[in-house]
């Protein structure tokens, strides 16, 4: 290649916006592969479509993972408002002050918890009222697991989560579905790779973060997309800066166009220019910024939302069969103060998340698009700290919301805990509680909740296991609250 050519690539690949050049980055990982490639052969893969396929890409379905950072306290989310289980709640959390008052509870009743009412934190307004349309489920007592435990089981040493109870190691394992050895990969990259034809033609990649790069947006053949959150301008974030209508901007674009028609026989060079040409398409395509229907709070999860949202607005413009969205949102760390912060924390997610599922229904894509929640993990039954200092430490399984249409809400869904039903028994040193202080044992796996959303989206039965390796050790990998 000569040093004219060489230089100006360089050139003109500084005219890319950092964050279309960072969207590719990870595949120069996949050099050492695509040189061993027949030229062309990885396009042909893209477009064809395989026999696993399960409806050959032509419905749009989206996952959207909304990740509460820091551990979020599923005891003061989802609470028992019967009068047995209301006891046990206060008798663990009312002396230090961290109960909050049964007649402030949003009261629901789950058709499949025997008549025993339940209610969600006050500040759950938005999310209650889907809960009653029917458009949100709960999935109970769900945390990281290499196999099903109990009490006994665990207390004589058989195998748990790598590192449990520590922040890093809990989110990785949520992340990647794996528990038991440290994945490079994440369940949400590797259902990409698994599910790519049935996305043939797609401008962008099928994952696309509003927080950053984490582990769970990186396949082995897939990458992310990275882009900022609202309220920056949707055709901001992909823009191509110096490449106006300038004379000397156009001559500059027609080169650039020209150069990468040149050298396709050497597979590095063919690859840059394909990477370079999607991030010219992509500016080309998202070069206005969609007025929405909903107004969105402006808040950090508010935010993130609304660029998802605009982000689907171009989903027929960009050939978007499928895609994936991982947005996060922190602080649920709450060792101290947590009932103020705890409830101000929910305020902005249940806003945020109804605000979001309205967008849908306005773009008429409310029964294609599932919103669910992630976290570290739950906090401990036993509070720290009393008074306005009261907070939690960190715990174990812990309960986690599904939105959309194609959910069959209104409901709990899980596995049964040591009283029988989906929810843990909430006593200190009782029979779910891995040690003294409620770190209640989940009875659902990582891998069970999210290979029934990853079913849904279209991940084929043989695949299952090549997304979630350890699929197998658990009983189920379907817990039905999907239509």
């Amino acid at each position: 290649m000569k040093e004219s050519r060489r230089k100006f690539l360089t050139t003109s690949c500084r005219a890319l916006s950092m964050a279309a050049v960072a969207t590719q980055m990870r595949h120069l990982g996949l050099i050492n592969v695509l040189a061993q490639e027949k030229k062309g052969k990885i396009r042909e893969e893209v477009s064809s479509i395989s026999s696993r396929d399960v409806d050959g890409g032509t419905n749009y379905k989206a996952l959207v993972c909304v990740f509460l950072s820091g551990g979020n306290d599923s005891n003061n989310t989802v609470i028992p408002n019967y009068d047995a289980g209301y006891a046990q709640y206060t008798t663990a959390r009312q002396t230090q002050g961290l109960a909050i008052p049964r007649a402030n509870l949003l009261s629901i009743s789950p058709p499949g918890m025997n008549g025993q009412v339940y209610g969600f934190h006050p500040s759950m307004t938005g999310l209650h009222t889907l809960w009653g349309q029917g458009k949100l489920a709960v999935v109970c007592n769900a945390g990281t697991l290499v196999q099903p435990l109990t009490r006994p089981q665990y207390q004589s040493g058989m195998p748990r989560p790598m590192q449990l109870f520590s922040h890093t190691d809990q989110v990785d394992q949520f992340r990647t579905s794996i528990s038991n050895y440290k994945s490079t990969t994440g369940w949400g990259g590797r259902l990409a790779d698994r599910t790519t034809s049935q996305n043939p033609g797609a401008a962008i990649s099928m994952i696309t973060s509003i927080a950053g790069a984490t582990v769970f947006s990186v396949g082995n053949n897939t990458s992310p997309l990275i882009v900022t959150a609202a309220p920056t301008p949707l055709n901001q974030v992909l823009a191509l800066n110096g490449f106006t209508t300038a004379a000397d901007d156009l001559a500059r674009k027609t080169a650039m166009s020209r150069i990468r028609q040149q050298d396709l026989n050497y597979s590095l060079i063919q690859q840059a220019s394909v990477l370079t040409q999607q991030a010219v398409n992509v500016s080309d395509q998202l070069s206005t910024d969609p007025a929405l229907t909903v107004t969105f709070p402006n808040t950090t999860l508010g935010n993130q939302l609304k660029q998802v949202a605009k982000l689907m607005k171009f989903r027929t413009q960009l050939n978007m069969s499928r895609q994936i969205f991982y947005v996060q949102f922190g602080s649920f760390d709450t060792h101290t103060g947590q009932i103020n912060n705890h409830a101000n924390l929910w305020t902005q997610v249940s806003q945020a998340m109804k605000a979001f599922y309205d967008e849908t229904v306005a773009q008429g894509i409310a029964s294609n698009v599932t919103t669910f929640t992630m976290s570290d993990f739950s906090r401990t039954f036993n509070p720290a700290g009393t008074g306005s200092n009261a907070g939690s430490d960190h715990a174990w399984a812990g309960h986690h919301l599904i939105m959309g249409d194609a959910v069959l809400g209104g409901n709990f869904y899980g596995m049964p805990t040591a009283n029988g039903s989906f929810f843990p028994t909430l006593v200190n040193s009782g029979p779910d509680d891995a040690d003294t202080r409620g770190r209640f044992i989940p009875t659902v796996s990582v891998e069970m909740y999210c290979a029934t959303l990853a079913r849904w989206y279209g991940l084929a039965e043989s695949d299952i296991q090549l997304v979630f390796p350890n699929i197998n050790n658990f009983p189920t990998s379907n817990l039905g609250f999907m239509s």
